[in-house]
């Protein structure tokens, strides 16, 4: 039996939203990473050429589909050796954090381990299955009643990046446990800081990582940031075939197919890397307008090396520093949101337009002034 969630954090915003849209030159919404620029015209293409979607589409992905997504792992991230039954195209990747420990059975007595700094959704998933949420960032931490964990590299909020030999450690503790262990990977594409600026942010999949074996391996990724593709909800999970073939049954009994159109769509921008190439281009020049910002205004900018955020500190309680941007007409995430770890932290969102970045970076100068 589903037991009562909590209340939906952005709820606790609205007074907060009210207040910077009452700002003589509007608001500026940092708080919630959606995608302001258009959907590429390649994608967009193929949408429309695949509006004649009669029949129903395949839970498992079209052969296209499946192709893209294997070749993608192969140029961008590193990643060979994937078959047609080691990846699985899902409807967004929220629904598919929320609902893995349920379709993995998972229960009452079992943990799920997630990142001390975490998207709540990872907790969500755990209550929504009656089993218990641990916030850790040491495997050693790690209890023996551990069955999932969740890292998520490049973070949401914190933007840390996980390297080779963490990932190395945290698969090997995982199989001591006997636990599937998942990377949540949606911010890949966005490296800022060396040496992520130039070399590839490193998947779970990599062979540095597992040695050819992807058993009880899974990474999962979404298109909504490096293709601004939010709206169509597409995004796939890779890795072990025994534990997607637990999905896949799931999903078929369930109906948990993603669209036809929205299959083709993904195909386009797995196959299209240039779009790719602008838009992390544009998120890097709101960064470079922002960050020097944050900074004169006292806050200091804390990992944030990869991803769609700025995770900072002003040294003060995370909800003065939001009534005070409030106050400027500035939205932010409180670092609450993320975890019980981090009461005096703020998330910035690189996903506002050119013009929305330069008035909040101009009102945080006007104010360290």
């Amino acid at each position: 039996m589903l037991k009562p969630l909590p209340d939906y954090p952005w709820d606790q915003m609205l007074p907060f939203a009210q207040q910077a849209k009452a700002h003589a030159d509007g608001i500026v919404d940092l708080s919630i990473g959606s995608p302001v620029d258009a959907t590429p015209p390649v994608v967009q293409a193929a949408l429309a050429h695949a509006t004649d979607a009669h029949a129903y589409p395949q839970t498992t992905g079209t052969p296209a589909l499946q192709h893209a997504i294997i070749d993608w792992y192969a140029r961008r991230r590193g990643v060979t050796g994937l078959t047609e039954q080691n990846v699985l195209p899902t409807i967004g990747s929220k629904e598919l954090v929320a609902l893995l420990p349920f379709m993995l059975g998972l229960g009452e007595g079992d943990t799920i381990v997630h990142p001390r700094a975490a998207y709540p959704t990872y907790a969500i998933g755990a209550a929504m299955a009656g089993a218990n949420a641990l916030a850790s960032d040491d495997p050693a931490e790690w209890p023996a009643t551990t069955k999932l964990v969740w890292l998520n590299s490049p973070g949401n909020p914190d933007g840390r990046v996980l390297n080779v030999e963490f990932l190395r450690a945290a698969v090997a503790r995982a199989r001591e446990l006997g636990a599937v262990i998942v990377n949540d990977e949606c911010y890949a594409e966005l490296g800022w800081d060396a040496p992520w600026d130039a070399e590839a942010i490193p998947s779970i999949l990599d062979p540095r990582v597992t040695d050819g074996d992807t058993r009880n391996i899974v990474a999962i990724y979404s298109l909504s940031k490096q293709s601004n593709m939010a709206g169509y909800r597409g995004a796939f999970a890779a890795g072990c075939d025994a534990v997607l073939g637990r999905l896949l049954t799931v999903r078929k009994h369930a109906g948990l197919m993603l669209p036809a159109p929205l299959q083709a769509a993904m195909v386009a921008a797995l196959g299209d890397d240039e779009h790719v190439s602008r838009q992390r281009r544009l998120y890097r020049a709101r960064r470079e307008v922002l960050l020097p910002a944050l900074t004169a205004a006292g806050f200091t900018i804390e990992n944030s090396e990869a991803g769609l955020y700025l995770w900072a500190t002003a040294g003060v309680d995370a909800w003065d520093s939001i009534r005070r941007l409030a106050e400027l007409g500035i939205l932010a995430g409180p670092g609450p949101f993320y975890g019980d770890f981090y009461p005096e932290h703020v998330r910035f969102s690189l996903t506002a337009t050119d013009e929305r970045i330069n008035a909040a970076a101009a009102r945080l100068r006007a104010w360290a002034a």
